[in-house]
């Protein structure tokens, strides 16, 4: 416990033998969640929420049912992934996330606007109790992976999903560049004092393939693999800058993009269910 503990809990960080209280909320009655993964970065602009999708598409390609709570409250960039707008039907007993063509379902601040160009301007308590809402309010049925995607940072809304709800573990999406890797070791670093497993990391546009066939490092030499040492962690995945994946997103399409990638962060999944 820190010496200057004000014994507030619920706005701390540290994981220490003090810590009481459990925080976690439970989903709703009528939703049946087998596993939670967050996916999380330091920084923003580093591609956390095409990486989201991508995984959740991925598994819903194996047979899983699969969904996505966008926690990015204020720059949710998930409805644009999945072509998916309008607002969620609700019911006196609760709210029903929207669903993508192939089956994937959605749930994300977005759905709440009038116009999804509105900005939300609301503070960090309001923030974070919406994301809390989308997990305790939303009849999401039965799922086998949720991914949440978290906005960057170690704020209020990252720690409110770390003390809420029942992570089974983080992948770490981060980028090439130096000033990125220092920036993600403090997202690490949270998920170590929260005790929550990292399922390893995928460095995003690592490079771009010349017609030639040869890797040009847009950004510089690759560093995760020094992280990830330093860490104890593995490396799933190292994305290539690609215009199809753009072009996708932006035209609602990721559910039809190919690529194998993400095979090992797919498989670290398939472990999880292993370990069940």
């Amino acid at each position: 416990m820190s010496k200057e503990c004000d014994h507030n809990c619920g706005n701390c960080s540290e994981s220490c033998e003090e810590r009481k209280e459990d925080f976690r909320e439970k989903p709703h009655e009528l939703s049946r969640i087998k596993k939670v993964i967050g996916i999380v970065s330091g920084k923003g602009g580093v591609g956390k929420s095409i990486i989201t999708s991508m995984l959740a598409v991925l598994m819903r390609r194996r047979g899983a049912n699969t969904a996505v709570l966008d926690a990015d409250v204020t720059g949710p960039s998930i409805p644009q992934a999945f072509g998916l707008a309008g607002s969620p039907d609700t019911s006196d007993i609760g709210m029903y996330p929207l669903v993508s063509k192939t089956g994937i379902k959605v749930m994300s601040a977005n759905f709440l606007l009038k116009k999804a160009t509105d900005p939300e301007i609301w503070r960090g308590p309001l923030i974070a109790n919406i994301v809390k809402q989308f997990w305790t309010d939303v009849i999401w049925g039965d799922i086998d992976y949720m991914f949440v995607d978290m906005p960057p940072g170690t704020g209020d809304v990252p720690l409110t999903v770390f003390q809420s709800l029942p992570l089974d573990g983080i992948i770490v999406v981060t980028s090439p560049q130096q000033l990125v890797r220092t920036i993600v070791s403090k997202a690490i670093n949270m998920a170590g004092k929260m005790n929550i497993p990292i399922l390893g990391i995928v460095e995003n546009m690592s490079y771009i393939k010349c017609d030639c066939g040869k890797e040009i490092k847009v950004f510089g030499e690759s560093r995760v693999e020094e992280t990830a040492k330093e860490f104890g962690i593995s490396v799933l995945a190292k994305l290539p800058i690609d215009a199809h994946l753009a072009t996708a997103c932006d035209r609602g399409l990721i559910e039809l993009f190919e690529g194998e990638w993400l095979k090992g962060a797919i498989d670290a999944l398939d472990s999880l269910i292993e370990k069940k």
